[in-house]
């Protein structure tokens, strides 16, 4: 094999069950082993069974495919919590004659909660034999918010076009439990990150995703004081996570006046339950409830400007660790 040939990308994500009756083993993984409350299972279980199933782990094959074809170098796909494993993954590709790897996580903005545990979980496989670039944040990345605005744009003018008037949008990005913003772990966060004992950057990144975004807006009408910000997803069980939620900005825009919201999650890069469900399902049905109409974006998925940016975060890596692996080889 040529040095090109052993270099390859491992795009990481968070994982989904295959079937209903795998959900209580995929919420051991995502606590890590810690018991969840059978009320907590069954409301999970519900929710992923009206939505089928979860589109996640077939949208992350086919974006590693988009990008494989973009860059002529093998894509490999490693989830966390669940098949095919990160662990299994990199034993593969160690297996396969691959010396360096290109990581990138699919949560774009990022927490302890994610990339800290991603990254620790690659490089705990990867040994001395396998050589690793991670990218540990690309919440601000010029191709990932103009994919993010070109879902929103279409959207945008939409609605305009049917209103005839000014639409808050409304972005939000997954929650996290309170706890991980407020304490530094060495245990699970690259040094890079954060200082010991500093702040979790993951709410201050999804907020500038937020705002890079809605400025790509300007030009349709979208005003500084048209758009908002709040968490969505929090855990049903244990302990305060942090917010807004969006229930509570939901309301507050009624009040406000608002009749139309659109929602945009700019935290997940694909389809699966937390869209599905959280979004097209209880905010919707919430929104009836309080005489609010809501409307989302589609979803990145297979956005041809995802890969480029994909493609760019690659590009990076690999010229990265061909910088390192020239800088290792003794001279003469």
């Amino acid at each position: 094999m040529t040095v090109s040939e052993r270099t390859a990308v491992l795009l990481l994500a968070h994982g989904t069950p295959d079937a209903l009756n795998d959900i209580p083993e995929y919420l051991r993984n995502v606590t890590s082993g810690r018991s969840l409350p059978q009320a907590a299972i069954d409301e999970i279980t519900h929710r992923y069974s009206l939505i089928g199933k979860s589109p996640l782990t077939d949208i992350t094959m086919a974006q590693a495919h988009l990008l494989e074809q973009h860059l002529d170098m093998h894509v490999y796909v490693g989830m966390r919590n669940w098949k095919p494993y990160i662990t299994n993954v990199v034993r593969q590709m160690r297996a396969d004659g691959i010396s360096s790897a290109a990581a990138i996580c699919l949560a774009p903005q990022n927490s302890r909660t994610s990339v800290g545990l991603y990254r620790r979980a690659v490089l705990a496989e990867a040994g001395h034999d396998l050589a690793v670039d991670f990218t540990e944040a690309w919440a601000d990345h010029p191709l990932l918010i103009e994919a993010f605005a070109e879902r929103l744009r279409s959207k945008y003018r939409e609605l305009i076009a049917d209103l005839s008037h000014a639409i808050p949008v409304l972005f939000t990005a997954h929650s996290v439990p309170c706890r991980t913003i407020q304490a530094a772990s060495t245990a699970t966060e690259p040094r890079t990150l954060a200082a010991a004992g500093g702040p979790d950057p993951y709410a201050i990144e999804a907020k500038r995703t937020a705002a890079l975004v809605a400025a790509q807006l300007q030009t349709e009408g979208l005003r500084d004081g048209d758009w908002f910000f709040a968490f969505q997803s929090q855990g049903i069980s244990g302990g305060p996570w942090i917010g807004p939620t969006v229930e509570e900005t939901l309301s507050a825009l009624r009040n406000a006046g608002h009749t139309t919201v659109i929602i945009q999650p700019i935290g997940f890069l694909c389809d699966h339950v937390e869209i599905l469900y959280d979004i097209d399902i209880a905010f919707r049905d919430f929104g009836k409830q309080v005489g609010l109409r809501v409307e989302r974006t589609e979803s990145l998925n297979e956005s041809p400007t995802l890969t480029l940016a994909l493609a760019d975060l690659a590009q990076r890596a690999t010229a990265r660790l061909a910088a390192r692996s020239s800088a290792a080889v003794p001279i003469p």
